[in-house]
């Protein structure tokens, strides 16, 4: 018997926690004795409906299952091609609503992987509350809105933040690039200089470093010092970079989400061998790094001294 074939499709090469997620991948498929193809759409929604499609469509071997964490859109009507072929479908950290209706059209497994994104935005709010005493302002590198996580993250973040902070919300793509783009152009704005900033807070890490960054290259010696000993927060808490950044001193905290696409391998191959359906979505817990008392044990300390 030939051994299952999976394909993952992923967002991006340029994010620690896309190749976090590859790597969850590729070590349950070794585990499981599944073969794995891993696809990455480059940040373009078009292209990973295009290179799902060519999947889906392939007149040679087709994969007996896709898992795919979308770009923008949740890839319904990839979801529906693929099922309607006989193709296992997960999709991972997006809230879609065609689970349900394809499960009782098909007899392929049809199910939603998802970190808490929810819990990730009010554990950021938590800490930059934690950091921010007695108020300021806190600039925020939110992910593409389009995409649903980041809205899901800011909801949470302001949901847990004191009415004392106020937030500028910045745009980024999920790279370090974007974060380093974003405080490059707000720095640029006259405006800029009317805020009193207490924290840089991004909705991963990428962003958050790039937004650090950024302030390096500020030319002025004494305000490149005064905006690097402020607090910078991320999220994605990857131990090779986020939690690293955090015992660098690089970044004050992260919350960890641990990367769910192992999870939805071993879900959707479980599947494929039993024929039975998985469990409709699969939630995974975020929590906070440093701990939340210890980060509000740590910034009394501070303030005391």
């Amino acid at each position: 018997m030939k051994p299952l074939t999976i394909l993952v499709s992923l967002i991006t090469e340029e994010n620690d926690f896309q190749m976090e997620q590859a790597a969850a991948a590729q070590a349950t498929a070794l585990r499981l004795g599944v073969q794995l193809q891993i696809v990455y759409a480059a940040n373009d929604a078009v292209n990973q409906s295009q290179q799902l499609f060519s999947a889906i469509q392939s007149s040679g071997q087709r994969p007996d299952g896709i898992l795919v964490e979308p770009v923008g859109t949740g890839m319904a009507q990839a979801a529906g091609a693929a099922v309607t072929a006989g193709i296992g479908w997960g999709v991972v950290n997006r809230d879609v609503d065609y689970v349900a209706r394809l499960r009782r059209i098909g007899q392929a497994p049809v199910f939603a992987v998802a970190t808490d994104h929810g819990a990730v935005g009010k554990i950021e709010g938590e800490q930059l509350a934690a950091l921010v005493k007695d108020g300021g302002g806190v600039l925020y590198i939110e992910g593409p809105i389009s995409g649903g996580v980041a809205k899901t993250r800011s909801s949470g973040m302001f949901s847990a933040i004191p009415g004392n902070i106020a937030v500028k919300v910045l745009r980024g793509d999920w790279t370090e690039q974007s974060g380093h783009h974003a405080i490059k152009a707000w720095l640029a704005l006259s405006t800029s200089r009317q805020l009193n900033i207490s924290a840089i807070s991004g909705q991963n890490d990428a962003m958050a470093i790039g937004a650090r960054k950024a302030f390096e290259d500020v030319p002025d010696p004494q305000a490149r010092r005064e905006w690097l000993s402020l607090p910078f927060l991320g999220c994605d808490g990857v131990a090779k970079a986020g939690r690293e950044w955090v015992r660098r001193g690089l970044l004050r905290a992260t919350v960890v989400t641990p990367p769910p696409m192992g999870t939805a391998v071993e879900l959707l191959v479980n599947a494929l061998r039993s024929g039975a359906q998985p469990p409709e979505c699969t939630v995974s817990r975020p929590t906070s790094f440093p701990p939340l008392d210890e980060l509000r044990a740590n910034a009394s300390a501070q303030t005391a001294r």
